[in-house]
């Protein structure tokens, strides 16, 4: 897939730990009512350790695993060592079946910042572009991109070196999440700074956060001037928010948000999708959460939660589900 393909359709569903795993992404497609878009329209997968994949570990390589349904699908790689970092990519690529050899470098999570991962590169950017290079070049046909934040803190917002670095690198794109590590997903999302991010390097820059409406869509764009968007939290329990704001961006129309009956159809779609690739225990543990953010705002909702959080079978939320 070449990286002017690629922008074609630049609405992008964001790399989420937990959240975009083969059962929504496949969801998220199946939303998508425009054919070409439904076919093209490239997604993110969840971070994907380096050192899980040298060792082979069972439960990375499950995450690693794509099927037809989904694609194209970038797959999201994150590590500190250079050599295991394009090692992971040249392993990936030669699975033949991902679009782009994405890398993690803004994940704020703790038990990966620790390990020097993650948005902990930020502060290292040397390191960064070593791995970012050698990915680059254990990589033989497919686009190589990067995801950033603006910095460690506010004290230390230097995503304009670190993109200018990637470039060096001969990252083919970049997101920008713009925020630092500090912030986590509070506060509100600094798109002047991925502004400068853009006017600073020649490749295509995606600009990522707080975009939930129309209207944050049309903003971010004319704001960052950014070739692209990144869609992340805004999905959750949402898979139809990419189909509304491509329309949107392709064609000015303006869908409306899906009614109760719409909601639960795709809830029980979701159920069915992650309990056929995940089995019935660990599916209905992990759809719990899923729940929680599709019944966000609804009336009732909160004891609705309660119930889905109590669910131990697909017929018992199916049961929920039906009775709401």
């Amino acid at each position: 897939m070449t990286v002017e393909k690629i922008f074609e359709r630049p609405i992008f569903l964001a790399p989420m730990a937990g959240v975009t795993d083969t059962a929504f992404r496949i969801l998220v497609r199946e939303l998508i009512d425009d054919d070409f878009s439904r076919k093209n329209l490239l997604m993110f997968s969840e971070m994907v350790s380096a050192a899980g994949i040298h060792f082979r570990n069972e439960k990375t390589l499950q995450m690693l695993q794509t099927v037809d349904d989904e694609r194209p699908t970038a797959i999201q790689i994150f590590g500190s060592d250079p050599k295991l970092c394009a090692e992971a990519a040249a392993f990936v690529e030669n699975l033949g079946t991902a679009a782009v050899i994405d890398f993690n470098a803004g994940c704020p999570a703790p038990k990966i910042v620790k390990n020097g991962e993650g948005s902990a590169l930020m502060k290292n950017p040397p390191l960064l572009e070593e791995i970012l290079s050698a990915v680059k070049k254990s990589v033989k046909n497919l686009p190589v991109s990067v995801k950033i934040r603006l910095g460690v803190d506010s004290e230390h917002i230097n995503a304009v070196e670190v993109a200018k670095r990637a470039e060096n690198a001969g990252v083919d794109f970049i997101a920008v999440h713009g925020r630092t590590r500090e912030q986590f997903y509070s506060g509100v999302a600094n798109w002047d700074e991925i502004a400068r991010v853009k006017s600073a390097v020649k490749i295509p820059v995606i600009a990522n956060g707080d975009v939930r409406d129309f209207d944050s869509l049309d903003k971010i764009f004319s704001v960052t001037k950014a070739d692209g968007v990144m869609i992340g939290r805004a999905a959750q329990g949402n898979p139809w928010i990419i189909n509304r704001l491509l329309k949107y961006f392709l064609t000015g129309e303006k869908l409306p948000p899906p009614n109760l009956d719409e909601r639960a159809e795709v809830l029980k779609r979701h159920l069915e999708k992650i309990i056929r690739f995940k089995g019935e225990q660990v599916g209905v543990r992990e759809m719990r959460a899923h729940a929680a953010w599709y019944t966000k705002g609804l009336i009732g909702g909160a004891e609705l939660r309660n119930l889905f959080n109590r669910a131990e079978t697909a017929e018992d939320f199916l049961k929920i589900i039906e009775a709401y």
